[in-house]
């Protein structure tokens, strides 16, 4: 994210609070901050981490209300994948991702003609969809790479005749 684009969320970010009477607390901006710079998507403990580095006096129930906040206000995305813990995103807008089964890395897919699928029709449901996301399933290529490395190579066995 380069500097204009920062300046943009932080300006949408006090806006926000404004709007709903909250106040714009130093514990809030750095939650707020610390995923902001960061572009793997990180779960709330590694935000806590990271936020506790500059705020050592921050607790953790803190960390996990202000991020909730941040997704209640629709500065943040929360992703949850099965089996694994929720993350965390600062792209707001509709994109997609690709989930490694390995290690739980996900990758931002910025793919236009995912933004067009087609709404199946769930009013026999009584379902009303509200936004979609598409989330790919798979190998990343350091894991893909680990698990070639780990292989052992085929033992030749001994001819007997």
């Amino acid at each position: 994210m380069n500097l204009e684009e920062k300046q943009q969320r932080l300006a949408q970010f006090a806006q926000a609070h404004r709007e709903n009477g909250l106040p714009v607390t130093m514990q809030r901006r750095a939650v707020f901050e610390s995923v902001l710079e960061r572009e793997d998507h990180p779960s709330a403990d590694e935000v806590y981490a990271a936020v506790r580095a500059e705020l050592p006096e921050i607790s953790r129930m803190t960390v996990y209300r202000i991020l909730g906040n941040l997704v209640a206000l629709g500065l943040l995305n929360k992703i949850c994948h099965p089996g694994s813990v929720a993350r965390f995103d600062p792209k707001i807008y509709q994109h997609h991702h690709l989930v490694c089964l390995d290690c739980g890395g996900i990758i931002d897919l910025e793919e236009e003609r995912l933004n067009k699928v087609a709404w199946p029709d769930v009013r026999r449901f009584g379902f009303e969809i509200a936004d979609y996301h598409i989330h790919f399933r798979g190998r990343c290529a350091a894991c893909r790479q680990a698990a070639k490395k780990s292989r052992k190579p085929p033992t030749k066995r001994k001819q007997t005749s």
